[in-house]
């Protein structure tokens, strides 16, 4: 029952979202415009604040790095090896890849904090800035294996910024102003429901014409090899309860809405990249359950 009361106001946020975009008629640039709003604005304040006010120790979180890192490798690690027996028409494989080690961190932060307040938003916000641009690398490097403007694109990423500042802010010893502190936290709350929302609305289930074998196998990896490998690597490290709970969650959540953006923008299969999205994250939805109850 406590992890139904953990889940079900979030994934109720996504149902919303599903619902409000089928019969308001808002337009895909409404949508658009709000995405951008949450990206470039609300969810870095998010990010900023929760690794600000994080009494950063590595002595203490290496090995929580440790084991979202190695866990997002072994991901990674297995779409290439599906890349040699799953046969696909050319650049759809490498759109899907991205699905099976990317994570939405919307719901990440939002079931962070629902799990363990502050302390757990923290906590996520530090494995969030170790993956993104981790996952980010491998994503275009499928794609784009010669792309030259990844490293100008991973420095303009907001995500990354937001959470390097809020860590060169923590590690400096300041603390936030009260008014600061009250302005960044009610941009963070906004981003959370918004970003939920959207990725509800951005759920799209139709049109697979693509192998299901290739299907099952990027979804097992991202909803049942990452999450393993992140378990059995925390349990091994020992890492604390908190910590280990955390890192799982990191690595059974859901795959990124924007790995549909990085597609389209690069020549791949935007509609099967869309579908991976919206599939895993109704299939994620009894995995989540699954994985968290395991380490409860």
């Amino acid at each position: 029952m406590d992890i139904l009361n953990l889940l079900l106001p979030d994934f109720s946020l996504i149902a919303l979202g599903v619902l409000v975009y089928r019969i308001s008629g808002w337009s895909d640039e409404f949508w658009a415009g709000l995405e951008k709003l949450v990206y470039f604005l609300l969810f870095p304040a998010l990010l900023f604040y929760s690794t600000a006010r994080l009494k950063l120790d590595l002595s203490v979180t290496g090995g929580l790095v440790q084991t979202g890192v190695l866990a997002l490798l072994c991901g990674i690690a297995l779409t290439w090896l599906g890349n040699a027996f799953i046969r696909a028409t050319p650049m759809t494989y490498e759109s899907g890849m991205q699905t099976a080690y990317r994570f939405n961190s919307y719901i990440a932060l939002a079931l962070a904090t629902r799990m363990a307040g502050e302390e757990g938003a923290g906590l996520m916000a530090i494995l969030l800035g170790f993956g993104v641009p981790l996952c980010n690398v491998a994503a275009v490097h499928a794609l784009a294996p010669k792309n030259g403007s990844l490293l100008r694109e991973l420095a303009k990423n907001p995500l990354l910024i937001a959470t390097a500042s809020g860590l060169a802010f923590s590690a400096a010893g300041w603390q936030l102003p009260e008014v600061a502190g009250v302005v960044l936290s009610r941009l963070g709350g906004a981003s959370i429901s918004l970003g939920l929302l959207m990725v509800g609305a951005g759920l799209r289930l139709s049109g697979l014409k693509e192998s299901k074998l290739m299907v099952a196998w990027l979804l097992a990896i991202k909803l049942v090899a990452v999450p393993a490998a992140a378990y059995v690597v925390g349990r091994h490290l020992q890492l604390p309860p908190l910590q280990l709970r955390i890192v799982v969650l990191f690595c059974c959540l859901p795959t990124a809405s924007s790995c549909y953006i990085l597609a389209a923008r690069m020549g791949g299969n935007g509609p099967f990249t869309a579908f991976l999205i919206s599939f895993g994250t109704l299939v994620s939805a009894l995995t989540i359950p699954f994985w968290l109850a395991l380490v409860h």
